[in-house]
């Protein structure tokens, strides 16, 4: 006789953590709804993963026509296509998971409601499938940069903790907005304008010596500019590794991802009467 073994599901109430040993145990469909979200994104498309490259290409070509040529933004020296292309990639990631990761749990409502698993995986699931585009797009730009005579240096050690922000700050902010877009239906259309303008608010076609030096400590705590700022100096070392303005993105992207994990789990509990 084989002992029956049952598991009780209860509603969450009041301010709780994450459980890690269930998320852990959920593993399996972190990676397998990742590995669907690259399928369903690149399915039937004829550039495939090449849209991965073409994206931030285009971006770029927009800005060094726009900022470079015509109102020509200083670039430290280095010419303004890899400036910018150096602050592009990252921005794109950031934008494009954030976005995912915004509409992770209105766009599955149907899984909600018939299985339980963590709800978390959702927009988790959202950000990790995303690195790979990014990680396409950074193998395009280190090209670039071998093909302009600028060679890997001991400064680009300090790539993954910007990357580490980087993902930090996009969950964060994506528990948020998918949180807030189950609650209000209309708040996903504000989504994509709030993105396009976080990029003018984000040195990405400028460098942060624009900004008045008294307000940087403010402008920091958009987690992205210490990464942005951070990859233009280990790559192109025009520039010291902004480590001030590291040391607020990081707390800042730490808060908003530990906030958006327990704001997120507070509000988990109706998203299957909701969604």
């Amino acid at each position: 006789m084989h002992e029956s073994r049952s598991t009780l599901i209860e509603p969450t109430s009041g301010w709780k953590f994450i459980d890690a040993r269930e998320l852990y145990r959920y593993r399996d469909l972190i990676r397998f709804l990742s590995w669907r979200q690259i399928k369903l994104l690149y399915a039937q498309s004829a550039l495939g993963i090449g849209w991965a490259v073409l994206q931030p290409l285009l971006t770029l070509a927009v800005f060094a026509v726009v900022f470079g040529k015509w109102t020509r933004v200083e670039s430290h020296g280095i010419a303004y296509p890899l400036f910018a292309f150096c602050a592009i990639v990252p921005w794109t990631y950031f934008a494009n998971s954030i976005l995912e990761a915004g509409n992770s749990l209105v766009s599955q409502a149907d899984m909600i409601n018939k299985v339980y698993f963590p709800r978390v995986i959702l927009p988790l699931s959202s950000v990790l499938a995303k690195l790979l585009d990014f990680s396409i797009a950074f193998a395009t730009l280190l090209i670039l940069l071998w093909i302009n005579g600028i060679p890997p240096t001991v400064r680009m050690l300090i790539l993954p903790v910007l990357v580490a922000v980087m993902v930090m700050a996009a969950l964060g902010l994506g528990l948020w907005l998918t949180t807030l877009a189950v609650k209000y239906r209309d708040f996903k259309h504000a989504m994509t304008f709030l993105v396009q303008l976080g990029m003018f608010a984000t040195p990405v076609a400028y460098s942060t010596s624009a900004v008045p030096e008294s307000l940087r400590p403010l402008y920091a705590l958009n987690p992205m500019v210490g990464v942005i700022e951070g990859f233009r100096a280990s790559l192109l070392g025009s520039t010291e590794i902004p480590w001030g303005l590291l040391a607020i993105g990081g707390s800042s992207a730490a808060l908003m991802l530990i906030s958006g994990l327990l704001y997120f789990r507070r509000q988990e509990r109706s998203f299957a009467d909701i969604a």
